[in-house]
């Protein structure tokens, strides 16, 4: 049973093996794309139910540009389709959606309705729904390290003022908070350029569950786990139930 009580703030997932369910079924991997766009909208509808104050879906990497271009052109047309099909269910939960990533790197066919919905959608406050496209959590880093050096080089920040807190404004997700719990589906055990910084102290739950398999039931099992943990950040088991006792 989920306490809402304690829920994860920031969620973030790794939305992984499409192509495989497709290859298990004799489809093309397109397919599998297609049906996780289904997974997609049922897990914003149980987070935005639940009440998570974020969710961040990990929907293309940089490194995905590399896959083949059919299979890249119909992940974008997906990504189109979601910012038109969805707009209204967006709005109407009150749903603010961000995406973070070299958006510039996405055709114009894409840009233009997300732009509009991030645009649109920008004074709701219920849910930030994050979008990590053209993301890699490494390349993100890097890009605050050179705004930081540009602060720096410009005179508008002193180097021995630099701290965690600098880094993290100027990171693509300053208006997100750091990630309580990263999921991961189809049984992959790694971050793949994934929230590096902001999942510094996230607690990981992995499922063998291929994403297009992937429901709200899986959401609430994962966070169930999330809630059965003791979160430490560094301290002892003693220090952080003391703590809760006081």
């Amino acid at each position: 049973m989920i306490d809402r009580d304690a829920l994860p703030r920031h969620v973030g997932i790794i939305m992984d093996g499409n192509g495989r369910w497709a290859q298990e079924r004799g489809l093309p991997r397109v397919e599998g794309h297609r049906k996780g766009a289904d997974a997609v909208r049922d897990t914003v509808r149980a987070a935005r139910e639940l009440g998570l104050s974020a969710l961040t879906l990990y929907a293309f990497s940089m490194q995905n540009w590399n896959r083949p271009a059919d299979e890249v052109a119909v992940l974008m047309e997906l990504l189109r389709d979601y910012c038109l099909d969805e707009r209204a269910e967006i709005m109407d939960n009150d749903i603010r959606l961000v995406a973070v990533g070299e958006i510039w790197r996405l055709p114009d066919f894409v840009r233009g309705p997300l732009d509009a919905l991030m645009r649109d959608s920008r004074g709701n406050k219920s849910m930030i729904l994050c979008l990590a496209l053209s993301y890699g959590g490494q390349e993100a880093l890097t890009d605050a390290a050179r705004a930081i050096a540009q602060d720096v080089a410009s005179g508008r920040l002193a180097p021995d003022k630099i701290d965690q807190n600098t880094v993290q404004e100027h990171l693509c997700t300053a208006m997100l908070p750091p990630a309580d719990l990263v999921i991961r589906t189809s049984g992959e055990l790694r971050l793949s350029n994934f929230l590096l910084w902001e999942a510094a102290y996230a607690e990981f739950y992995f499922t063998e569950t291929l994403w297009p398999d992937f429901d709200r039931r899986e959401l609430y099992a994962a966070i169930e786990a999330y809630q059965t943990r003791e979160r430490r950040f560094g301290l002892t088991g003693d220090q952080v139930r003391a703590h809760h006792k006081g």
